[in-house]
């Protein structure tokens, strides 16, 4: 008697033109979790549009087996002069609050790694909310670290709002 197909893991693919409803969507869900009123959803819309069109940005897009899109990451590209290689800069991931503890999150980090080292990135660098203990144990557990002490001092990451 043979054994039934364990079920596969979560599906991760990067997104199209044709999937930016589904980008927009999830994005909102993101923005929605911060409690944030913007941006709208029109000007969201046309945000996702326009970084779709953007060969510096990619989004990756994640499903449960057999579910729709339910996790989204969106990845930034920069030349690196002092890497004389391309960065990525992991700018946002979000999994829907029903899809959470499925791998969707891991399966999304580790696509974004595997794209970055794809397109001869030397890094990948993100944020994370220390408060977020969930996000940081994944991110440790898939080999990224925080910069403690480097020559000279703390890094910080700074912000100046225009």
């Amino acid at each position: 008697m043979s054994q039934p197909d364990a079920p596969a893991g979560p599906r991760v693919w990067v997104a199209a033109s044709d999937d930016a409803a589904e980008v927009t969507r999830l994005m909102a869900g993101f923005r929605d979790w911060w409690d944030r009123a913007e941006p709208g959803d029109d000007e969201l819309a046309g945000g996702v549009a326009r970084l779709l069109d953007d060969p510096a940005t990619e989004f990756l897009l994640g499903a449960p087996p057999g579910a729709a899109a339910a996790g989204v990451c969106q990845l930034r590209y920069r030349y690196g002069l002092w890497y004389d290689a391309e960065d990525c800069w992991l700018e946002d991931l979000y999994v829907d609050e029903g899809s959470r503890r499925l791998g969707l999150g891991r399966a999304l980090s580790e696509a974004a790694v595997k794209r970055a080292g794809e397109r001869g990135c030397r890094r990948v660098q993100l944020d994370v909310n220390e408060r977020n203990p969930e996000a940081l144990a994944l991110y440790t557990d898939l080999g990224f670290d925080p910069v403690q002490d480097p020559p000279g001092g703390r890094l910080l990451l700074m912000t100046r709002w225009l």
